[in-house]
């Protein structure tokens, strides 16, 4: 069995914000295989956001490097690093004015693909979503739910067919049966991907259980630093330091530890 190609590397990477007491991100290094469920837990300013804004280049590190299938970000127009890679938020960002169909269909025009490839793309990826293209794909962003929202911005931004997806704290705005339902769908769509086509997932979340629970591996941060980046089960068995542990207690006293995926 081949080993898989490595998708993403970081490699020492320390992004500073002017007027920081510490570095935001501080030399990351770890490296994440095609096809993987990353997931990317910490709290707020642990710097988890700002290592997924560096990785399509909406910021650039200041110093290090990123790698993606062998490319440094830093070698690569922006624009076209964002245009090969998903990026889904919790806002979700869908254009009020256009239709849901326009909305998903967004990158392929800018890509200059033609009305048959784009409509095709648009049918599937609203029924992989779990959405009917004939009731939805008419209607507009404030006709539709939260979380019918969000599976939209989900399918928009993997129409492009990007190796690579981001999601920051995509279903945080989410209430919370919608967000289980929404967390086993995107599951179910990264299980979906299998062969020559296999994405590689990176998912920020300040929630414990929505990390275990999603993650092939999971990067625990806190102040900039990568605490442990480790399988749901190790992290769980194994906590590396104060802080896992602290996770894993709160874990434990708040909700069942057999929520870790396998």
């Amino acid at each position: 069995m081949e080993n898989p190609a490595v998708a993403i590397e970081y490699q020492n990477v320390v992004k500073r914000f002017k007027g920081a007491a510490c570095n935001a991100v501080n030399g990351v290094s770890l490296s994440i295989n095609e096809g993987e469920f990353i997931t990317i837990l910490g709290s707020s300013g642990c710097g988890k956001t700002t290592l997924l804004k560096m990785t399509n280049r909406l910021l650039d590190p200041d110093e290090g490097n990123i790698i993606l299938f062998g490319e440094n970000v830093r070698d690569v127009n922006e624009v076209l690093v964002r245009r090969r890679i998903g990026y889904a938020i919790q806002q979700v960002g869908l254009f009020p004015h256009m239709t849901i169909a326009a909305n998903i269909a967004t990158i392929p025009k800018l890509l200059k693909w033609d009305k048959e490839r784009i409509n095709a793309r648009v049918r599937e990826l609203t029924e992989l979503v779990g959405l009917d293209p004939g009731e939805f794909l008419t209607r507009y962003p404030a006709q539709l739910s939260g979380g019918q929202q969000q599976r939209i911005g989900l399918a928009r931004a993997l129409a492009a067919d990007p190796k690579i997806m981001l999601l920051d704290e995509p279903f945080g705005a989410i209430d919370a049966i919608n967000r289980l339902n929404l967390q086993d769908e995107l599951k179910r769509i990264h299980n979906s991907f299998t062969g020559g086509v296999k994405k590689t997932f990176l998912f920020v979340t300040h929630d414990i259980s929505e990390a275990l629970k999603l993650g092939t591996r999971v990067i625990v941060m806190n102040e900039g630093k990568v605490c442990q980046f480790d399988t749901p089960e190790n992290i769980v068995k194994n906590p590396a330091d104060g802080f896992v542990k602290s996770l894993i207690h709160t874990l434990r006293r708040d909700g069942p530890a057999h929520e870790v995926r396998k």
